[in-house]
């Protein structure tokens, strides 16, 4: 069904998209070669970065006059499970009700690339006096990992651009600023026997509890440092999941647990992270394997990004509040691809429709005022490109 007030173009590109089951756990490559068919069919040339396994890929386009310089569009195009929700629509499929578009992505976000793929005929059609460069990426829900082959490459690319858009929902406001995140596992291999005979084994469990304390008074000496800017204004910590034990008569032998700390953008970690090791070594694997000497404790990094902070009175944040229509700068909970891109030397803002109020949701969607928006600020920054 479509919505009478949106470009027919974007609609049928979107549709297109979320058509593509990209959840994370699956290949993206059907869209990515969809995406590749757009740009070549208009004459761009693209490169692909492959996943090792050749599962996934990020595309990388370019268009505009030879050289370095100019801005970057970026998005990504994995999506986050649909597993266990309560969807009224298909998930995988574009409905349109109350002016809003519904489907897994249409926020965060498929809407965004559909309008970067709509405004490209505007984009050749404009004499562009710096280059264009297109970026998406993959496996970003999971901990920014995909894009970092992309990254590498920008970074000792001689045609890197200098500035990049990051299109994540953030309802067509500036954003400057987001917190960087840690994402680690916990493995404590103790020593199992019966439940009779508890002060000879090693409890993983009950270890683990005290690395999860420990933890815990890290996370409060974290929120010292304090920034208003952020909501929460601090950093912070806290661990989503714990495995442990077989049955309630046995010494539990392995337990593990995942934490994350999502710190702001100029909070270092090296110095409380060394405090926790070294409180492992000291106070906790000296008495575990004096009991049993096999016994051990280990951390497991699973993902981590940069924090971003942009400076809002740029000359590049000046001309993103004009192309946007928006000067409500601001900072988001939620993390990017943005500090990667900012850390390899691109300045990086982050704008695009929708809101993440509806992004990892049961009916997801972005409005078409949203996509409206979107068009308007891409028509603008090609005006821009264009003098």
């Amino acid at each position: 069904m479509a919505c009478l007030a949106m470009n027919n173009h974007v609609e049928t590109i979107l549709a297109t998209l979320l058509a593509f089951d990209t959840t994370s756990r699956e290949s993206n490559l059907a869209l990515i070669d969809y995406i590749d068919d757009v740009l070549q069919s208009s004459g761009i040339r693209t490169q692909r970065f492959y996943a090792t396994d050749g599962s996934k890929a990020n595309l990388y386009a370019r268009l505009g006059p030879p050289g370095p310089g100019g801005i970057m569009l970026s998005g990504h195009t994995d999506v986050v499970p649909v597993d266990g929700q309560q969807w009224t629509v298909a998930p995988f499929e574009l409905t349109c009700k109350n002016q809003r578009y519904y489907g897994r992505g249409s926020a965060d976000m498929k809407g965004f690339i559909a309008c970067v793929l709509a405004a490209v005929p505007d984009f050749l059609a404009s004499p562009l006096q710096q280059p264009l460069h297109l970026a998406f990426s993959y496996d970003e829900e999971v901990g920014c990992l995909g894009v970092r082959s992309l990254v590498d490459y920008l970074r000792t690319s001689q045609d890197k651009p200098a500035l990049c858009i990051v299109g994540e929902p953030t309802e067509m406001r500036p954003v400057y600023g987001h917190k960087g995140k840690l994402a680690m596992r916990c493995h404590i291999h103790g020593h199992a026997c019966h439940s009779a005979y508890a002060p000879e084994g090693v409890n993983a469990i009950e270890y683990a509890a005290r690395i999860i304390n420990q933890l815990s008074q890290m996370g409060e000496h974290l929120a010292e440092s304090q920034d208003p800017r952020f909501d929460p204004p601090y950093s912070t910590l806290q661990v989503g999941l714990i495995h442990g034990g077989s049955a309630l008569n046995i010494v539990p032998e392995h337990c593990q647990f995942d934490f994350e700390i999502r710190h702001l953008p100029d909070v270092t970690l090296e110095r409380p992270l060394a405090e926790l090791k070294q409180f492992v070594d000291q106070q906790l694997l000296k008495p575990m394997q004096a009991r049993a000497p096999h016994s051990d404790i280990r951390f497991q990094t699973l993902s981590q990004y940069p924090g971003l902070l942009t400076d809002p009175q740029s000359a590049f944040a000046k001309a993103l509040a004009q192309w946007s229509g928006s000067e409500a700068f601001s900072t988001v909970a939620f993390g990017t691809e943005g500090g990667l891109f900012d850390q390899a030397g691109v300045a990086t803002l982050i704008c695009g429709p929708g809101s993440m109020a509806q992004g990892h949701k049961a009916d997801e969607y972005v409005s078409v005022e949203q996509l409206q928006r979107c068009m308007a600020m891409l028509k603008n920054l090609a005006d821009w490109m264009a003098r």
